[in-house]
């Protein structure tokens, strides 16, 4: 029973940590493209 409640509990913790993240990822990745610099840092 301890483990369902961890897995659930660790579901809905991604699931905020992704929601929490996702107005910052943009301006991230323009960022770190642009202090990058084209040392092939950049992902597809």
């Amino acid at each position: 029973m301890f483990r369902a409640v961890a897995g659930a509990l660790r579901t809905v913790g991604g699931a905020v940590a992704t929601v929490v993240t996702l107005p910052f990822r943009p301006p991230a990745e323009l960022f770190g493209g642009a202090l990058g610099g084209g040392r092939g840092t950049r992902r597809v």
